[in-house]
């Protein structure tokens, strides 16, 4: 095994078992449980079977069969078809029925998600359209998980403590993942490869363009047509919510 396949592939791991963990943990807390309703199971499945297809496919790569890898490879591009549909639909389910997490805010939180799932699309798209560049294809394919730990170290991290920047954070702490191939890359090689300035610079970007959007007129309409007639309409958009022990 080389050592970009020793890195790329220990790097999968790792992302993989932020989310594995942070999940794990809150369920060993009894903070969540598997009492939920069935747009919340669908979501689970979809989004933690694109976990683990990505980390099936990093195995692949790394050692074989090539041919399992793109026969999976196809599959994975039909699998985010759902996360696109049922990421942005649970999040408006949340805010709709006024459960959006008291750390966050839940205008932001409506805009950021969605906002989020499809930067993790557009950056797989393009790590797909470039499948023949392997250099670009990995660490492209690397960032759009890294756009989606969010989730997983918002599990782990104490985000009551993070307000206002909760959200933020958990997206940020995601990008120690590209930052770490940067690293790998200015050790190994001497240089930066543009893929990364790529992928870091489009989440990074998405994060100031949620701001933007939720903190707008454009936002406001948003939240007003999502939850009109909902026990969302009743909650302050842009304020945080009462923590459960207050």
């Amino acid at each position: 095994m080389s050592a970009d396949d020793r890195f790329f592939l220990i790097s999968a791991i790792l992302m993989c078992a932020v989310v594995y963990g942070g999940f794990s943990f809150q369920l060993a807390m009894g903070r969540s449980s598997f009492a939920v309703p069935p747009l919340v199971h669908a979501h689970a499945i979809v989004f933690m079977g694109w976990v683990t297809i990505y980390l099936l496919q990093a195995a692949l790569a790394t050692v074989g069969p090539m041919r399992w890898h793109r026969l999976l490879g196809w599959f994975a591009a039909a699998w985010m078809v759902p996360m696109i549909v049922l990421g942005p639909w649970l999040t408006a389910e949340r805010v709709q029925a006024g459960r959006t997490p008291f750390f966050f805010e839940p205008q932001y939180f409506l805009i950021a998600n969605p906002v989020g799932v499809l930067t993790f699309a557009g950056l797989t798209i393009a790590a797909i359209v470039l499948r023949r560049r392997s250099d670009w294809h990995r660490r492209l394919h690397m960032c759009g998980m890294a756009a989606l730990l969010g989730p997983g170290f918002g599990r782990l991290l104490p985000m009551p403590f993070m307000i206002p920047v909760a959200f933020q954070a958990a997206v940020i702490a995601g990008l120690i993942f590209p930052a770490a191939g940067i690293v790998y890359d200015l050790r190994k090689r001497g240089r930066v490869h543009p893929a990364w300035w790529w992928g870091v610079g489009a989440i990074v970007a998405t994060l100031f363009l949620a701001e933007v959007i939720a903190r707008s007129p454009v936002g406001d309409a948003i939240y007003r047509a999502v939850t009109a007639g909902t026990p969302g309409a009743d909650v302050a958009p842009m304020a945080f919510g009462k923590p459960p022990w207050a």
